[in-house]
């Protein structure tokens, strides 16, 4: 007989769900145990987010039982699981941008006192559980919308350990932290494992997994393929078992320098913008692909920002072919004349339109392209959303179904298809890879570098240091708003991009 504290606190047998013609899980089998810290592991699309969605009453299972605590439960609302002690941190934010840090982290249940919030109690209680992430740092009246992406993901972890949960489950939750940031994150939990809650973790992070994890479990195609104590798999068998076959995680070739190097066709000069660009001094040939380095909010995103006519009152030049760029708006930055294309580090919030359709996002930036007299054109449209669905393999049972249904690493492929579309000269990624599978990363390394040798230009910004040396030509090294080092060649290694990204002179 086992003892109890080895006992699965959460199950789940049997679970199938399926949105439309598209399989999420296939009778699936998972259980959790209180004090350890249980991967999950698989491709986008291998059925983990909708997994943890049924765990916490987010979705409803077709078929099989959720047995919490030895005891069966159905969850028909995600208040109904929180009620039963389940967090869950969902990789797309669920923040309210226009409410204050404190708002969001009480929302589902305020204090209260003669029948109104008790601004004061509520404030204590955001204090509390924004130590206890370890975000001491932010302020709890603070708007969510001024918080840049790294400090949102904290208050969403502060958020669910508000509630006090028995079961906590992340999703992709260190994807969009600094390094400093993902170190207090890792305090965390093994603390809140040692308190007995039972961690289920989401990550395609592998030195995450090894880090962290105590056992592991591998889905695949909507099944869980096998379960296994961490450590007793190496990271070579744990790809294959993910993936169905053996894979060597490499990035495309870096093709030589051309002997005559071709005119810029993007360049800046002295740039700026209210305090938090200074004096940007950068410009990228056709097939070229310049890295953004440096850590978060260090003026990569309004760089990205400013070049695709977002912010106003940008100051310096910018020259598009030799001329001075007509980027007042997205619109101008996105016409034919400029040809610039911006993916979004936030595909939820800035890249997507989730209850529309996989059609309807594909080819809305590219509509002017299949329209005459102001009449869209179907048939243009669907085949030219056919042949992106074809040419990025993208995942999806039917067009016309909603892009929310779609898995993470599919809907990525959806916000780039749906630039592709506009037929871009100059592509801007912002941190395109996070929170994606490793087998579709590899996808799109391929398709950055194509793009390239077709004769885009590129500016990519990574959280990730080694995508920035293995898929970049060059790295610009963000500091306080400012490029402080230029890194290529043998130049371009880890050691000089963290030594860069904090402004140390001995950065060689």
């Amino acid at each position: 007989m086992r003892h109890a504290a080895l006992d699965p606190v959460l199950q789940l047998v049997e679970v199938s769900k399926r949105y439309g013609g598209v399989r999420a899980l296939a009778h699936a089998d998972f259980a959790c145990t209180a004090g350890r810290i249980h991967a999950l592991l698989g491709e986008n699309g291998a059925g983990k987010s909708t997994l943890i969605k049924v765990m916490a009453g987010v979705v409803q299972p077709d078929e099989g039982r959720i047995v919490l605590q030895g005891r069966e439960r159905r969850f028909a609302h995600p208040q109904e699981a929180v009620s039963a002690g389940i967090a869950c941190i969902f990789q797309e934010l669920s923040l309210l941008p226009d409410l204050s840090v404190a708002d969001n982290i009480c929302i589902t249940n305020p204090p209260r006192r003669f029948g109104l919030i008790d601004r004061k109690e509520q404030r204590r209680r955001a204090e509390a559980a924004l130590a206890r992430a370890g975000a001491q740092d932010i302020h709890p009246l603070a708007p969510v919308a001024g918080l840049p992406l790294s400090r949102r993901q904290l208050v969403e972890i502060a958020k669910a350990l508000a509630r006090d949960p028995k079961i906590l489950i992340l999703d992709e939750a260190t994807s969009a932290l600094t390094a400093a940031d993902v170190q207090r994150v890792f305090a965390l939990l093994r603390r809140l494992r040692s308190e007995g809650l039972a961690i289920v973790y989401i990550s395609h992070r592998m030195p995450e997994i090894a880090e962290l994890a105590d056992d592991c479990s591998v889905f695949r195609n909507g099944t869980r393929v096998a379960s296994f104590e961490a450590g007793t798999r190496s990271d070579a068998q744990v790809l294959e078992m993910m993936i169905g076959r053996d894979i060597a995680h490499a990035f495309p070739p870096k093709p030589p320098p051309p002997a005559n190097q071709p005119a810029p066709v993007l360049q800046t000069r002295r740039l700026g913008w209210a305090g938090r660009l200074h004096d940007i001094d950068l410009a990228v040939r056709p097939g070229e692909i310049v890295g953004l380095g440096g850590l978060d909010g260090q003026g990569q995103r309004e760089l990205f920002l400013a070049l695709f006519g977002v912010l106003r009152g940008v100051t310096g030049e910018v020259r598009i072919d030799g001329l001075p760029a007509r980027t007042r708006d997205p619109r101008a930055a996105k016409a034919r004349a400029q040809g610039i294309a911006l993916v979004p580090e936030d595909r939820k919030m800035d890249g997507l339109l989730l209850p529309m359709s996989v059609n309807d996002n594909l080819s809305l930036a590219a509509l002017d392209r299949f329209s005459r007299a102001g009449v869209l054109v179907a048939a243009a449209e669907r085949e030219a959303v056919g042949g992106m669905v074809r040419r990025l393999a993208i995942k999806v049972g039917d067009p016309g179904d909603p892009v929310a249904t779609l898995s993470g690493g599919n809907q990525q492929k959806v916000v780039i298809g749906k630039w592709l579309l506009t037929a871009p000269r100059i592509l801007l990624l912002n941190d395109p890879t996070r929170g994606i599978d490793v087998g579709t990363k590899q996808e799109i390394y391929a398709l950055i570098r194509e793009l390239a040798a077709e004769g885009a230009a590129v500016l990519l910004y990574s959280t990730d240091y080694a995508e920035l040396i293995g898929c970049c030509d060059r790295v610009a090294v963000f500091y306080g708003g400012r490029i402080v080092r230029w890194l290529q060649g043998d130049a371009l290694t880890e050691r000089a991009l963290v030594a860069s990204a904090l402004d140390l002179q001995e950065a060689a």
